[in-house]
């Protein structure tokens, strides 16, 4: 807590001292909910609580990360009223969620106590009945439960945002959409299964919450297996940037940003999340060929001969090579191959022109020129980002697709782009010669016959 900002321990405090407030005045005006009859569902509610709060699922998406608690805490709202709602949601101190500091677990308890009174409030007001309800009774819960729904999720979201904002400085603006609507969606799906729990108590009881959510846990497992599985992934294209980035200093970091410009221009024209993952992988990988060609050739000053011009045109298909067996890179492989042909056909390895070049290859090759040009290199500096999207215009319809060219400077209107830190080079050894990026469009190889 002594890392945490003023604002951000008065509000925790606050947040806190509610949620016991609301607690107290519960179980002081409210003497039944600890009555023999009910303390078994409201157990059996705060182990189911814990159990689901202690093994959060993650998304899909940084930064977001959902648990089954949810559910448990909206079937309390039915079972046993706001004020064991309140104290169902406040057991999440207890969490055994690993490397969770304690700070975190007061506050997690204390908004989820307050989120589940306010639901529960919310739900006795519209109509709604708590105790095990009837068969017959089941339909008039629906109109009140999904009001309570709508109330818990939106004030669970706006109390953890706004500690989020205090204690990081991350607004609510600078979280990505595509996650909050992931976050949203999944939230409101694990309601529905609270009031499921809720309905089949009256017939099974508390098994009623192991049917309902042991096939979640199950979804979980498989979920995280796939995240896992991800993780792996990402490790291997980092290892092979990596070893490409060891060859040329000056390039340290462009595989990287080749892919954050290159997912941008695909999310712009409006691609799918599973082929923006492809474009970012192809965008790591597109010079994984250069491991195949002499260093001393990438890094040549002067005039290339023909023998060595046709080393640097190979590194396209030398990346195919390497990446071949890779499975999971699937559209990647067209990227790789192809993002050193040129619009009007006067690229390599193949020449193809126009619509013939593969969509992904058109992406990068835009990304890649845009990043050579805003990076330092040793005959000359960064271009500013105004200078090099000038550059991509005017190349527009020759050397890059004119759609793509339009697509990352409205996206980078969006999102300005950060050019990389000037680097210090390394000292220079007698022999050595300045490097030249051939992936600048400003700076054209030059090409001599013989040796």
């Amino acid at each position: 807590m002594r890392d945490l900002s003023w604002p951000a321990k008065v509000y925790l405090l606050a947040v806190i001292g509610a949620a016991a407030l609301l607690i107290w005045h519960g179980l002081s005006a409210h003497a039944g909910l600890l009555a023999p009859e009910r303390v078994g569902t409201l157990l059996v509610l705060v182990l189911l609580f814990l159990v689901c709060e202690s093994m959060p699922t993650l998304l899909n998406v940084e930064q977001f990360a959902v648990s089954v608690s949810f559910s448990a805490a909206l079937a309390a709202v039915v079972l046993i009223g706001p004020e064991g709602t309140a104290l169902v949601g406040f057991t999440a101190v207890l969490s055994v969620r690993p490397g969770l500091p304690l700070v975190k677990r007061l506050f997690n308890g204390a908004q989820f106590a307050i989120c589940g009174y306010a639901a529960g409030w919310v739900y006795l007001h519209l109509g709604g009945r708590t105790g095990v309800p009837g068969v017959n009774a089941f339909d008039d819960l629906i109109g009140p439960y999904a009001a309570a729904t709508a109330v818990f999720v939106p004030l669970n979201i706006v109390l953890t945002l706004t500690m989020i904002r205090l204690a990081t400085g991350v607004g609510a603006m600078e979280v990505p959409m595509r996650g909050m609507v992931q976050f949203l969606l999944s939230y409101l799906g694990y309601g529905t299964f609270g009031l499921l729990v809720a309905g089949l108590w009256a017939t099974v009881q508390s098994i009623s919450a192991v049917l309902v959510l042991l096939p979640l846990f199950v979804a979980r497992w498989a979920f995280g297996q796939y995240h896992a599985q991800q993780r792996s992934y990402d490790a291997t294209i980092a290892a092979l940037c990596q070893a490409v980035e060891t060859k040329d200093y000056y390039t340290r970091g462009h595989c990287t940003r080749v892919s954050k410009a290159s997912t941008m221009i695909a999310e712009e024209i409006g691609m799918g999340r599973e082929r923006l993952r492809a474009i970012g992988y192809a965008g790591m990988l597109h010079d994984v060929g250069k491991l195949g060609v002499p260093t001393k050739v990438l890094q040549k000053e002067g005039p290339l001969t023909e023998e060595e011009f046709a080393a640097i045109q190979l590194h396209p298909m030398r990346g195919l090579e390497i990446v071949r067996g890779i499975d999971f890179l699937d559209e990647a492989y067209a990227g790789i191959m192809h993002h050193h042909e040129r619009h009007d056909g006067k690229g390599y390895p193949m020449g193809l022109a126009g619509d013939e070049i593969p969509e992904f290859a058109r992406i990068i090759a835009v990304a890649d020129a845009f990043d050579s040009m805003t990076s330092d290199r040793s005959y000359r500096g960064a271009r500013p980002v105004e200078v090099a999207v000038r550059e991509l215009h005017k190349n527009a319809g020759t050397q890059f697709d004119p759609v793509m060219v339009t697509a990352f400077a409205k996206a980078l209107e969006r999102e300005p782009w950060e050019s990389p830190r000037r680097v210090d080079p390394p000292p220079p050894e007698a022999d050595e010669t300045p490097i030249k990026d051939h992936d600048d469009p400003t700076m054209p190889i030059e090409v001599v016959s013989g040796p």
